[in-house]
């Protein structure tokens, strides 16, 4: 329970991070900032600091920024006409800027924890992407593929291989991966015992490669890796975290367009996406795990959160973005009631997404 509720805190975390973006970017600009609220309403507690009310409220589900004159009600509430601080009445690139900020936000904030996770040390493969030694590296279970022996015998990913062995053969004692797979390959007639350390626990296996699992050969069904630990200096940290991030950010927003064009043709598999108790299951699992499977993790949803937010969907960033440079493209406003239909059409179609997503983290 208590790694639970460490993850969900996390979570806020992330959103709070993207609304930042928003009001800090507002704020440089001189927008006005009616409102920053942790939590959503009801209130329970506010500080009003210069024109700014900094509130504390009861559903504990992110946060949000009231910035004035997203739409021309504000100004009509108050009575005013072309207020100069007003959101509605800044250039494109000013606006467009503001809405992007909480999408930039969440990158860097991936960057920095990922760096941090360097300073400290990072478990990553021998051949990672980047810069650095690896050192202490051990054969690692990096996946388990679905009904497969190793599944059925009980093995899973992050187990880090101590011994195997047959009736007639031993793997040596600091084989490589690619060493493993050769002994795995030439005794596959063979039962195999696996000790394994599973998060400082010892584990013994027996497994037996069987055909179909994989094309062309007997399998396990496990996929292995070297891996170690990557710890950095803090300026080789910030190299390598950003060059991690880039990777992180182009292979995320590859799956999801991936994922999206599923949905358009009809054929998408959602049991291979996680919706909010999926992710809370994950989560859970990586803070009990320790600091680095939280910070890594951390980094993926907040990569994740930037790239789904700028889906051109209206009630995303993305949605809002597209609003405004149709406005500069047609030298006017989109109509209050076009903008909000869409906007209540968008959330209904992120609100069945979610629904579908969830249905299918309960079956698991």
């Amino acid at each position: 329970m208590l790694s639970i509720l460490l993850f969900i805190l996390v979570l806020i975390v992330l959103i709070l991070v993207h609304e930042f973006g928003h009001f800090i970017v507002a704020k440089a600009f001189g927008i006005r900032v009616d409102e920053f609220g942790i939590f959503f309403p009801p209130r329970l507690f506010g500080i009003k600091w210069g024109e700014t009310t900094y509130t504390f409220n009861s559903i504990p589900v992110g946060g949000f920024v009231k910035i004035f004159g997203e739409t021309a009600e504000d100004e009509k509430k108050e009575g005013v006409v072309k207020n100069p601080r007003s959101f509605v009445h800044k250039p494109r690139w000013i606006q467009a800027a503001v809405i992007v900020a909480g999408i930039v936000c969440n990158i860097l904030f991936a960057w920095i924890v990922l760096s941090a996770g360097y300073v400290i040390g990072m478990q990553s493969a021998v051949d990672h992407i980047g810069i650095g030694t690896v050192r202490d590296a051990k054969v690692t279970i990096l996946g388990v593929l679905p009904h497969s022996p190793a599944e059925q015998a009980g093995l899973q990913t992050n187990d880090v291989l101590q011994s195997l062995q047959t009736g007639t053969a031993q793997l040596p004692h600091g084989a490589s991966s690619d060493e493993t797979r050769a002994f795995i390959a030439a005794h596959d007639s063979e039962s195999m015992i696996l000790v394994v350390d599973r998060s400082g626990e010892t584990k013994n296996f027996l497994a037996k490669p069987a055909d179909g699992i994989v094309a062309g050969h007997k399998a396990l069904g496990v996929e292995l890796d070297d891996v170690g630990v990557l710890q950095l200096n803090p300026v080789l940290a910030l190299v390598q975290g950003a060059i991690v991030t880039k990777e992180m950010t182009v292979q995320t927003a590859t799956g999801l367009a991936s994922f999206l064009y599923t949905i358009l043709h009809g054929t998408a598999n959602f049991a291979s996406v996680s919706g909010p108790i999926g992710i809370v299951k994950i989560g859970s699992a990586a803070v009990h795990n320790g600091l680095v499977d939280t910070i890594f993790l951390a980094a993926l949803i907040s990569i994740n959160l930037a790239i789904i937010n700028i889906i051109p969907i209206p009630g995303l960033d993305g949605g809002r973005l597209l609003f405004i440079i149709i406005e500069g493209v047609r030298g006017k406003p989109i109509s209050e009631k076009v903008a909000t239909w869409a906007t209540i059409a968008g959330f209904a179609l992120l609100i069945l997404l979610m629904l579908v997503v969830s249905y299918h983290d309960v079956v698991h």
